[in-house]
Parts: structure tokens; C-alpha cells; sequence
């Protein structure tokens, strides 16, 4: 049974494009060495990444070394906001990259804090599961559910599916959404499949999956990976790029719940969970304040936002051109790049 939904038109190399991704991290495998080295002489770019994008971080820094010759050292791995909070605290770093655009706050970042960030390419929500969970007779029978709905586009196929999946038979892994956005968005879009399909009560699948004890919690969504591989839960909000990166079968869902779209920015608005409204699902790169490297940093930056092709080996989407939010007066090297129309503004961060 066909169960993966064939991406979207402007996806549709994606088989080659992987092959590219391969390539490229075995050039970073076989160039690890030499990076460390550089790292350990405190000569090398510092870069911390979302835990989810360590491996799509390494990529980039890899391809701009080899293009430029700056020293990179391995991107440091961390949810968003922990991350964030490291570096307010005054851990090194020189580029921050995450997925939550909240991490870029001063609140977080404190000294350290830019006023901007740029986002560079978007990624979307996938209902993965492993092979295990194929053996699961209710979890195999979920997954036929969901393809039907994808194949037919019906309210109340979704309706189906989502009502199984919450209904407490299988284990669904959610991040916790204080501490990985993954996990936030895990929520807002249990909150979305319930205003679309049981009539706009958005706290209908929200509550099946809290009252049935039907999901698992973690400090991020890697860590839910082996738990699902394992068996022990049977399906997992995580990002697209992620699920492809563990090798993970995945069953994709509607735009407007996916949270992909960058074009239904306004729809994803609507719905909040705790705090946090929704939006689309951007990668953000910004330089950071008092770096001791600005120069090296501002050439990544430039390289990223002229090379953003390299993430859709990863099943990520690139945009063009990146889009800045920012607070700011902008530095001249991001004025720059706004001038040349490699960057268009997105409004205030």
C-alpha cells in the first residue's frame, strides 16, 4: 500500500536532489577532521542550530567552507529556545539558527541579540511511523485511514483518521511545546484538524488526545525517534526534513494543517496555542550581535541566502529570495542584500 503522498509540484526532483544531500554530507564526513581541528584552535565559525536542522547546519557550513576557505567549526545542536538562552548566557557563538522566531528575542538573547532574523527555507509538519508501527494492526489500519482522506479530500475521512489517532489505541509522540517547536506545532495542528473537521471546535482533538492519554512527551522530538522505531509509540509529529533525514515513513498532511505554506500565513494566524500563534514553518539564521567574527559571519550569511537549493535534499523548501523580519535599522551588509533581491522584508521581528 502506497501510504506517502507524492510531494507537491515544486518538490517533485526531490529523488535527485537527496542523491545531491548525500553527496554533500559524505563531503562532510570525510572533511570532520579538519573542521574539529579548526574548532579546537578557536579558529572556526560557531554556529548553533536547532537540534532538528544540526545535520541540514552542517551542510551549509561544509558547502561554505569549501567554497570559501573560512574555518567552520561542527553546528552545535539544541532546542530552540535552550539554545537561545545559551547564548544569552554568554556561550560562543557567531550564526543562530532555529526554527522559532520567538528564540530571537532579546528576552533570550539578551547582549547577544541582533534585531533580525532571516528565513531561508520552509519545512512542514509530517505524521511519521516506522516500520514497527506497521505491525500494529490499529496503528496499519490509521495509517490506511489517513490515505483515503489524502486521496479523497474528505472532512470526514480527516475526521476518521484524527478521531483514531487521539482516541488513545495508539501513542502519538508530541514534544513538549515549552522547549521544541516541533512540539508546539504538533498541537496547533491538532488544534486546526479540529476547527476544519468538527465544525470549527478547535479544542476537539486537543482534548480526545489529553483525555485518552494518548500522546508521549519529550524534550524534543529527536528524542521521541528511537522510542517510535522501537514500537513503544506508534506515530510522531516531527518535521518533514527530520522524518527523511531518520529514514522514517511519513504520511503528509494538508496544507493548512502542515503549517508549510508559507502563502497561508494568515490562516495559521488564527489559532494560538498557549502563547505562541501559528505561522508558517521557517528555517531563521541571523548574525548575532557582538560576534568576534562578524566578517566571516555576514559571508555565510550571503552564501546561505544564494545557496539555499542545497536544503531541498532534505525535502525542505528553499525560498527566493529569503524573507527578513527585523526590528532594526538594517546592518549595511543585510542592506545589501535587501538592494540586490536576495532578500525581501517580511515585517518586524
Amino acid at each position: 500500500m502506497q501510504v506517502i503522498e507524492k510531494l507537491r509540484d515544486r518538490a517533485m526532483n526531490r529523488k535527485l536532489a537527496v542523491v545531491s544531500a548525500i553527496i554533500v554530507v559524505c563531503t562532510i564526513a570525510a572533511s570532520s577532521y579538519a573542521v574539529l581541528e579548526l574548532n579546537m584552535n578557536g579558529q572556526g565559525l560557531i554556529v548553533y542550530s536547532a537540534d532538528a536542522y544540526v545535520l541540514e547546519s552542517n551542510t551549509i557550513l561544509n558547502a561554505f567552507h569549501n567554497t570559501t576557505g573560512y574555518p567552520v567549526a561542527p553546528a552545535i545542536g539544541a532546542g530552540s529556545y535552550s539554545a537561545a538562552s545559551s547564548i544569552g548566557q554568554g556561550a560562543p557563538a557567531d550564526i543562530f539558527i532555529s526554527v522559532a522566531k520567538g528564540a530571537f528575542d532579546r528576552s533570550y538573547l539578551l547582549s547577544r541579540y541582533s534585531g533580525w532574523a532571516v528565513a531561508f527555507a520552509s519545512d512542514q509538519l509530517v505524521l511519521a511511523y516506522s516500520s514497527a508501527t506497521l505491525s500494529n494492526a490499529t496503528a496499519k489500519s490509521i495509517i490506511a485511514m489517513f490515505s483515503q482522506a489524502n486521496a479523497s479530500n474528505s472532512s470526514t475521512a480527516y475526521y476518521a483518521a484524527f478521531s483514531n489517532l487521539t482516541s488513545g489505541a495508539v501513542k502519538v509522540g508530541i514534544a513538549n511545546s515549552s522547549d521544541d517547536p516541533a512540539g508546539l506545532r504538533g498541537w496547533l495542528a491538532l488544534e486546526i484538524a479540529g476547527y476544519l473537521y468538527d465544525r470549527g471546535n478547535v479544542g476537539y482533538f486537543v482534548n480526545s488526545t489529553l483525555g485518552n492519554n494518548a500522546s508521549v512527551s519529550s524534550l524534543n522530538a529527536a528524542l521521541l525517534v528511537a522510542p517510535l522505531e522501537a514500537g513503544y509509540i506508534q506515530f510522531l509529529f516531527i518535521y518533514k526534513s527530520a522524518a527523511i533525514a531518520h529514514g522514517l515513513g511519513f504520511i503528509s498532511l494538508p496544507a493548512s494543517i502542515n503549517q508549510g505554506e508559507p502563502g497561508m500565513s494568515s490562516f495559521y494566524s488564527k489559532f494560538t496555542y498557549g502563547t505562541v500563534r501559528g505561522s508558517p514553518i521557517f528555517l531563521y539564521a541571523t548574525v548575532l550581535a557582538n560576534s568576534s567574527r562578524s566578517t566571516e559571519s555576514y559571508a555565510f550569511l550571503g552564501y546561505l541566502v544564494n545557496n539555499t537549493n542545497i536544503l531541498s535534499g532534505f525535502g525542505m523548501y528553499p525560498l527566493q529570495p529569503c524573507i527578513l523580519f527585523s526590528s532594526v535599522q538594517d546592518p549595511p551588509e543585510i542592506a545589501a542584500l535587501v538592494s540586490e533581491g536576495h532578500l525581501a522584508y517580511g515585517g518586524p521581528l
